[in-house]
């Protein structure tokens, strides 16, 4: 009835029960009977749920599969299971397993205990997983007819094992039905109300408590709010406007910032579930909430559409051309997610757009033209960042050995991207010497002989951030490098001091 392991992963499966009831209270060294252990593998085996990771995969794969889902699920949730499985495959080496969990199954299978893998997944899946762990005799999983969830996975175990007969390892109240059949129950993460439920109905053989997997402190990290700082240039077109003194202004660039922050907070949301396994094989990003499992993928699917509609309540009052800006940012930076970073050179071409649509939302949040010259500086300057950015991954690959190709590159293209970055730099450079010494300048300043000063801090400030990504000591991302070097602070006062003396 329920599939075993899918052909050729090594799981031994002959019929529904390998086990009849009165054998399985023979086998294994549990101090509470010596009953086989049945483990679950969404949310208790591994920090995430399958169904929804492989569901995120194919729609990456190609978005139209959402006119089948409907059609999937209207003939069960396991056949759902099935038919995407057909479709996607799992890297079971990188899912974010429960250390401890493994740690203490792998001793049990040491004693020679009876360790079977029972999981509401598709088979495909589950054989798998129970492949690669090496430690499962055999595997029950949803076969596409049938979704081996709570009562119905009950039901099989007692047949199997028979009444007490087995201790099952849980997360949630799907299993409680489980655990009241068992003899015994070790509970992954189960808190609160669910722990005392369990605690009432059966003897608790061991418990998993992660206590970094508090979500309210993972859900604020993976909006990323350090990330926000970049959001601080919507405020530049107040200032290049000579808005400084207008409280209105002031007020509406402010409502800008704070909507802006909660569109760039859900397409990081929406960048880390769809770059999933690409985060978890990489040296920092695998700590990322979502590739680390610290947080369900469900809260991201949920809360994603919450802060999008939290930004359009802020923004209602702004003009519409804001609303349009940030809905193209949000266009953009989705497009970017799905298809554009692995796509060399159209990828640092879209981040520095992304820079720049912040520029231009600003001066649509307090109805200001955008100026052509902060444009062109806008275009070069922030390429050179996106270029140092995709450099320093680079430079990093090859100095921790890692794969020979990153998002369209090539470790041999380290000089072109550095040519590339530090060129661009300069240009924006010289298009502020151009802006300088321009007719538009004398319209806005009194002195603007002063604003030359602006060329030699830029050229130092580049010149600098080009020198330590080649040293390899940049963070990767240039921003959140600025905020925290101390040079970069100076050359803002400079810069402000300069602005000053020119009004």
């Amino acid at each position: 009835m329920f599939g075993p392991a899918q052909p050729g992963t090594g799981i031994e499966y002959s019929g529904p029960c390998m086990h009849s009831p009165e054998h399985s209270s023979d086998t294994g060294s549990s101090e509470l009977g010596g009953s086989v252990l049945c483990v679950d593998l969404d949310g208790t085996l591994i920090r995430t749920d399958l169904l929804a990771e492989s569901l995120l995969l194919l729609l990456r794969r190609n978005a139209l599969y959402l006119i089948a889902i409907p059609f999937w699920l209207f003939r069960g949730r396991a056949f759902l299971k099935r038919e995407i499985a057909r479709r996607v495959s799992i890297n079971y080496e990188q899912l974010p397993y429960q250390t401890d969990l493994v740690a203490f199954l792998r001793q049990e299978h040491g004693k020679h205990r009876q360790i079977v893998l029972v999981t509401a997944s598709d088979h495909r899946y589950a054989g798998g997983v129970a492949d690669y762990l090496g430690f499962f005799s055999q595997v029950y999983a949803s076969d596409g007819n049938t979704n081996l969830k709570g009562a119905q996975k009950a039901v099989l175990l007692v047949d199997c094992f028979g009444a007490n007969g087995f201790v099952y390892a849980g997360n949630s109240w799907a299993d409680l039905p489980v655990w009241r059949q068992a003899s015994a129950a070790i509970l992954v993460g189960v808190r609160g109300s669910l722990l005392d439920h369990v605690g009432r109905d059966v003897p608790i053989e061991r418990s998993f408590i992660d206590g970094e997997h508090m979500q309210l402190a993972a859900l604020v990290r993976a909006m990323r709010p350090h990330q926000w700082v970049k959001n601080l240039l919507l405020f530049v077109p107040l200032v290049t406007a000579h808005r400084i003194t207008d409280m209105l202004a002031w007020t509406h660039a402010l409502q800008a910032f704070l909507a802006m922050c909660l569109v760039a907070s859900a397409m990081y949301f929406a960048n880390d579930l769809l770059d999933l396994e690409a985060d978890r094989a990489h040296r920092s990003k695998s700590r990322r909430p979502f590739a680390s499992g610290q947080l369900p993928i469900w809260v991201g699917l949920i809360w994603l559409p919450v802060l999008l509609g939290g930004a359009w309540l802020i923004a209602l009052t702004l003009p519409d051309s804001f609303l349009a800006w940030i809905g193209a940012y949000a266009f953009v930076a989705l497009g970017y997610s799905l298809w554009l970073k692995r796509i060399a050179i159209v990828d640092v071409l879209v981040l520095a757009m992304l820079y720049t649509i912040r520029l231009i939302a600003g001066a649509a949040a307090i109805s200001v033209p955008m100026s052509a010259w902060l444009l062109a500086f806008s275009m070069f300057f922030f390429l050179n960042l996106a270029l140092v950015k995709r450099y320093e991954e680079i430079h990093a690959s090859r100095r921790d050995s890692g794969p020979t190709a990153i998002r369209g590159y090539l470790q041999a293209d380290l000089q072109v991207v550095g040519m590339s970055g530090i060129a661009s730099g300069y240009l924006s450079v010289l298009v502020m010497a151009l802006y300088t010494n321009s007719r538009e300048i004398t319209v806005l300043y009194t002195h603007p002989e002063w604003l030359w000063g602006f060329c030699p801090l830029l050229l130092f400030w580049i010149s600098r951030l080009w020198l330590l990504a080649h040293r390899g000591e940049m963070h990767d991302d240039p921003i959140i490098f600025a905020a925290r070097d101390w040079s970069s602070y100076l050359v803002v006062l400079g810069l402000g001091a300069f602005m000053f003396l020119a009004s």
